[in-house]
Order: structure tokens, then sequence, then C-alpha cells
């Protein structure tokens, strides 16, 4: 089946609001961090989301960043990702360049590596050589997607709560 990413449009809003409120309703922490984004006014989220890759509008200490949806051949809304261009101390230890996420229902079908490999091609034409994923210790889905797509491991941080953030760095040539 075909699979790519694309920006988010207004006319997979239907598609886009399925796939929001499947993962509100699987109770889970959304990932990326700009699902979490409420689509009620669809058109202001979608500019919001715009914006941010202008590095407009952006929250104190953040970075602009891009969002992609990924979609297969019918148009359905599979996962999502949000790349940032550059690192702050925050994303060096805990965020990345890459936070990815594939809805619910369509996991562990293979979408998560190949959503990674081709957000580095898009990392790449942003002009990022060098980047960094992370995910915690214990999502093994995520590590096993990061090492598939060519992660070398860096040193791990271990966040306040103890929680450990395993570190990967991936050349996008």
């Amino acid at each position: 089946m075909t699979i790519k990413l694309i920006k988010p449009s207004f006319h997979l809003r239907e598609e886009y609001l399925s796939f929001y409120y499947e993962w509100i309703e699987s109770g889970e922490e959304m990932i990326p961090w700009v699902i979490q984004k409420d689509p009620t006014y669809f058109q202001e989220m979608l500019e919001s989301i715009q914006n941010h890759e202008k590095g407009i509008n952006l929250p104190k200490g953040w970075v602009a960043d891009s969002t992609f949806w990924l979609i297969n051949g019918e148009d359905r809304v599979l996962g999502g990702v949000n790349i940032r261009h550059s690192l702050t101390d925050f994303l060096l230890t805990s965020g990345g360049h890459i936070g990815y996420g594939i809805r619910p229902s369509e996991r562990k079908k293979g979408y998560a590596t190949q959503l990674l490999a081709l957000s580095l091609r898009k990392a790449r034409e942003l002009g990022i050589e060098s980047v960094l994923v992370v995910c915690d210790e214990i999502n093994i889905g995520s590590y096993k997607t990061i090492i598939n797509n060519g992660g070398r491991e860096d040193w791990d941080h271990i966040e306040e709560n103890g929680n450990v953030v395993k570190r990967f760095w991936i050349e996008t040539e």
C-alpha cells in the first residue's frame, strides 16, 4: 500500500478528526505534541501549524517546526510527525528533532518505520544532516523503529522523574 507524508490540509478535516478522536478515546499520551492541538476550530489549527513552520507566534523557547500527516492511498490519516528545525537544550536531551506517532488502530503494521524513513527525507530537505531521535527506554516499538532507520545510540538522559530517554543520531544523507 502506498503511503506518503503531506502537509496538514483542510480537505482531510473529517479523516483527521477521526484520527484525533480515536487517539483521545484510547486514553494514551498523544505523540507528537502537535496532535494535542484542539481541532474544533480546524482552520485556526492549520494556520497555527503553518505559522510554527515559519517561526511565527512560537511560544517562548520554542523553535520552528514542520508538521506532516502520514496518509495511505485512501487518504486515511495513519500518523503524524513533527520535525523541529533546530535543537534547544531541552530538545537535545528529551525531545530530539523528530517526534512521531501512529494512530492506535494502525500500529504494529510497519507504518512507524516507514513514517520515520519519510521524515528523515523531509529533515534533509530542511537542511538537517544529522537528526536526533529519542524515545523512552520502555518504548520498545519506537526503539526498534529508530534502529531500523539507522539510529546510532548516544548517551541516555535521565529525567527528574527517573524516566530514561534513549537518544539516537541518524544521518539524513
